[in-house]
């Protein structure tokens, strides 16, 4: 029972406010659905933007830019005779192939954000470039610091 009175008490919260005057309820403040009507329901001040924005090409500048350092970071580490431990070395020597696995990544991120922002979950959207740009350049600076990979030679 008590379970019961704690799952419906968020639903009259809006109805019971301690110190704040009661609206009633007029014929403009209910809702309706937005599919129905085609009309898009107003953003909240503040927090509407464009989607490219200054931030957001930067965020998708720096993205970009990660996964050609990367790319370039993955070819040095082949270079140098290391295996690449997310994808087969087969595709990391074909360059074109691999060159548009990074490209694509960059799109998913962007496209990811756009439906983020689409949907006005516009922490997530910047959020989504930020993460992809850390790990992107996390992966980078790691393949340049590891190892070369010396064969052994007998005497």
């Amino acid at each position: 029972m008590i379970l019961l009175l704690a799952l419906a008490m968020p639903l009259y919260t809006n109805e019971i406010r301690a110190q704040e005057p009661s609206k009633r309820k007029t014929e403009a403040s209910l809702a309706v659905d937005p599919s129905i009507t085609g009309q898009q329901p107003a953003a909240s001040p503040g927090l509407e933007h464009h989607f490219w924005d200054k931030k957001n090409a930067w965020l998708f500048s720096g993205v970009g830019a990660s996964r050609t350092r990367d790319y370039f970071s993955t070819l040095n580490l082949r270079r140098r005779g290391d295996q690449e431990v997310q994808l087969t070395n087969e595709i990391v020597d074909n360059h074109a192939v691999f060159a548009t696995i990074e490209a694509t990544g960059t799109g998913v991120s962007i496209g990811a954000s756009y439906l983020f922002h689409r949907y006005g979950h516009h922490k997530l959207e910047r959020w989504t470039s930020m993460v992809h740009f850390g790990l992107a350049t996390t992966g980078a600076v790691r393949n340049y610091c590891l190892k070369t990979a010396h064969p052994k030679t007998t005497p």
